[in-house]
């Protein structure tokens, strides 16, 4: 089994993932900010050019996030990160929906579409005019959060889980390239540093990440 990595917030969750397991796994490198990802081979291997992916031992090449990250935990099921019991798993995945539909989506596309546009308008669809109302949408649901997160140390009660892990590489990778966190949104504000108290959250950035100027 080998990660298929790079820079970005995306490859970060699952780097964040892996160490929160304890888990090393081989990775083979791909130059995301060249654009390589959106190129034959890696488009043989990957069709929908995103990466992370995690290629098998049979060949097999696992893409998205999520899927990569439930797989691991099915593989790895301790420590728990997605949930240890039916209920568990579908209040876990539920959240994650909710915060991906909501808050991540919106933010990675608001700044594909506008502070990244140079680097993607060749490489995906971009809407620039669809920009800020992405960003605000994200914002307003991160308000929401806010409120639904009292009385909890992370999104499902008092436990990390992978929801945390992924909204927490989201933003730490928005707030520097034009998505601040609100500081009136008291528990998202304490939740966010827990999340970046944690060793896996400095273990887990890419090494050119100082280099390239953002938290992937």
């Amino acid at each position: 089994m080998k990660l298929i990595d790079s820079f970005g917030p995306n490859p970060r969750c699952v780097r964040m993932f892996l160490a929160e397991k304890g888990l090393t796994l081989p990775a083979e490198q791909v130059d995301l900010m060249g654009g390589e990802n959106r190129q034959l081979p890696y488009l043989q291997r990957n069709p929908g050019g995103q990466l992370p992916a995690l290629e098998l031992a049979n060949g097999v090449v696992i893409a998205e996030t999520a899927a990569i990250c439930e797989y691991l935990e099915e593989q790895h099921p301790t420590p728990v990160l997605v949930g240890s019991t039916a209920e568990e798993r579908a209040e876990a995945r539920m959240w994650q929906r909710r915060v991906e539909l909501n808050i991540t989506e919106n933010s990675y596309n608001g700044f594909r579409y506008k502070e990244g546009y140079e680097l993607f308008k060749n490489r995906l669809h971009c809407v620039p005019a669809a920009a800020d109302d992405l960003q605000a949408m994200a914002q307003e649901w991160l308000v929401k959060l806010d409120a639904l997160m009292e009385g909890r140390d992370f999104i499902c009660g008092n436990a990390p889980r992978f929801v945390d892990i992924s909204l927490y590489c989201c933003m730490d990778f928005a707030k520097d390239v034009g998505q601040p966190i609100n500081p009136t949104l008291k528990n998202i504000n304490a939740w966010f540093a827990r999340m970046d108290a944690r060793a896996s959250a400095t273990t887990s950035l890419h090494p050119t990440w100082e280099k390239i100027k953002m938290r992937g």
